[in-house]
């Protein structure tokens, strides 16, 4: 049975679903545009599930420019995505993000922090003795230095999508509970979304921004994407011994990375090559105890004493052709767009991601050229050359 109609079906109401919707509704403001969201709780949602960190330290240029822009969007959001004088809240605090680098590593980070600062970025090389100045619980042995960049930070990402949720409302978007069972093409054309329900919903295009279940959506209309939804843990820690200021979201070369979080605790994780693939939200203390708290004393000796308050798990989208996003309609397919494979950087994406999905979408002049993000490379088995990932 058909009853709706639209001109744009958004699958996925996370951060680059509403933020799709929202720059379709700014941008082209008689579009009709309906996001479809299975959890509009969002309590499985990678974006309310992350760490909430926006940094602009990426070796790959063109991901440095994405997140320029998100910084711009963060620093202003509250006010721009005001309703009738209402702001959201969402707590951006730009405490920094240190990357450690050690001996195998210098050549790599040197050459990013060059590319960085060409662009105008505010990073910095620090020496193991300025580490141990600024942060006297770490321990840099071992280290050549870290880059650091102080306007990296956090925010709290459950208001950054309720800002754009609301505010994609308030222009005029719809946004549905539902579950889309499968895209629908005649032809090479795609005519719309079939729901779970039965219900069928017409439109002349499909943004697939289902996170971590866009494979299975992309596999129901004949598109084979190579993103696996990937586990990954955080541990909330109360430390006995306690920081004098807030920490940096700081990463160490073995996957690890930390930072202070509200009320005096420690949030920290790891990405390992054997995290589990599958669509599980259980986390394990047994994986805090025995493979990272070794990891984090080593570096932070004083955090031999603690107390595991709680962890959650959460799912990334992992590109596994190159760990970078794919971005644009789908060659072999008129009106199927793809928002998909951020492995992890989804959500300080978004801001840059949304608005190019939309103005690919209204055939507006791009305020970004992001087309090195295209899919083709996915049919023709071309990845991205970026190292040192996280």
């Amino acid at each position: 049975m058909t009853s709706k109609s639209y001109d744009v079906v958004i699958i996925g109401g996370g951060i680059m679903g509403s933020a799709t919707a929202y720059n379709l509704m700014r941008i082209s403001p008689g579009v009709k545009a309906a996001v479809i969201e299975m959890d509009p709780s969002y309590s499985r949602a990678s974006t309310t599930l992350s760490m909430s960190n926006a940094r602009i330290q990426f070796s790959f240029r063109p991901n440095v420019q994405i997140s320029q822009y998100a910084f711009e969007v963060l620093e202003n959001f509250e006010q721009e995505m005001a309703i009738d004088g209402n702001r959201p809240s969402i707590a951006y605090r730009r405490e920094g993000n240190l990357f450690l680098v050690n001996e195998a590593g210098q050549n790599e980070a040197q050459a990013s922090l060059k590319m960085q600062q060409a662009l105008g970025c505010d990073v910095e090389w620090w020496t193991p003795e300025k580490i141990r100045e600024r942060f006297p619980l770490y321990n840099p042995e071992g280290y050549v230095g870290a880059t650091f960049g102080p306007k990296d930070g956090h925010f709290d990402a459950y208001g950054v999508l309720m800002g754009y949720r609301a505010k994609a409302i308030s222009l005029g978007a719809a946004f549905i509970h539902a579950e889309v069972s499968e895209i629908t093409r005649t032809g090479n054309q795609i005519t719309g979304v079939r729901l779970k329900t039965g219900e069928y919903i017409t439109a002349g295009a499909v943004v697939n921004c289902a996170g971590a279940w866009c494979t299975e959506i992309a596999r129901t209309v004949g598109v084979q994407l190579p993103v696996e939804p990937v586990k990954r843990q955080v541990f909330a820690l109360d430390t006995k011994v306690k920081p004098d200021g807030p920490l940096p979201l700081t990463y160490i070369p073995s996957g690890m990375y930390f930072r202070t979080e509200t009320g005096g605790l420690i949030l920290l994780g790891k990405s390992m090559p054997e995290d589990p693939v599958g669509f599980s939200f259980t986390w394990e203390d047994k994986r805090f105890y025995e493979l990272l708290w070794p990891d984090l004393v080593e570096f932070v000796p004083e955090f031999e004493s603690l107390k595991l308050v709680r962890g959650w798990a959460g799912l990334y989208a992992m590109n596994t052709l190159d760990e970078n996003a794919i971005l644009g309609e789908w060659p072999e397919l008129k009106g199927l767009y793809l928002a998909n494979g951020f492995s992890g950087h989804g959500l300080q994406q978004g801001p840059a991601v949304g608005r190019y999905i939309a103005e690919l979408i209204t055939r507006q002049t791009l305020s970004m050229d992001l087309s090195v993000f295209g899919p083709e490379r996915i049919l023709e088995n071309r990845p991205l050359n970026e190292s040192g990932i996280y």
